[in-house]
C-alpha cells in the first residue's frame, strides 16, 4: 500500500531527526510535520508509528541490542537504527500487520535510504527478531503499550 510505506518513510525521517536533535518532544514532531508535505491518508499511521517508537523505545532498542550481533544502537547508522525501531515496534505492537510485510518494507526501505549493506543488515536483525518472536523466546508482556 502506497500511503503506509510513504507513512514508514516518513516516520524514518521523522525519527532520524528526533534522534539527532535529541527532542522527542509534540513540539518537535509538530515542527517535523510542518516542514514536510505528506497526504491526509499518510498521517495516521505516520503518526502511529512516530509515537509508538518514541514510547515503546525502552523496550525495543535491547531487543535490538540482543539480536544485532554485538551491534550496539549507537554504533548503527541512524538511518538503520530507526528503520529498524519502527520495524519491530510493528511486529511487537501491531498484530494487525503480517511480519513479512514488515520485516520486507523494513528492507525496501533501507535499500532506500541507508548504505550498500542495509538491506541484508536490517534483514539479519529482523529475521532473528522475528524466529525469537515465533519461538516465543521475547516476552512482551509488561512492555509499555503504546498510548
Amino acid at each position: 500500500m502506497v500511503n503506509r510505506r510513504k507513512s514508514r518513510e516518513l516516520a524514518m525521517q521523522a525519527l532520524f531527526y528526533i534522534d539527532r536533535s535529541k527532542n522527542d518532544s509534540e513540539e518537535t514532531i509538530k515542527l517535523f510535520c510542518d516542514n514536510f508535505t505528506f497526504s491526509q491518508k499518510a498521517s495516521p499511521f505516520f503518526l502511529k508509528l512516530v509515537n509508538g517508537v518514541i514510547h515503546t523505545r525502552q523496550d525495543i532498542d535491547p531487543i535490538i541490542e540482543r539480536f544485532s550481533s554485538n551491534w550496539k544502537m549507537s554504533r548503527m547508522s541512524c538511518v538503520d537504527r530507526n528503520i529498524i525501531r519502527i520495524a519491530v515496534y510493528e511486529l511487537l505492537f501491531c498484530g494487525d500487520i503480517p511480519s513479512k510485510v514488515s520485516m520486507n518494507e523494513a528492507i525496501d526501505i533501507g535499500k532506500k535510504f541507508g548504505g550498500e549493506e542495509s538491506g541484508a543488515f536490517i534483514n539479519g536483525i529482523l529475521d532473528s527478531i522475528h524466529i525469537a518472536l515465533e519461538k516465543e523466546e521475547i516476552n512482551i508482556e509488561g512492555f509499555a503499550a503504546p498510548g
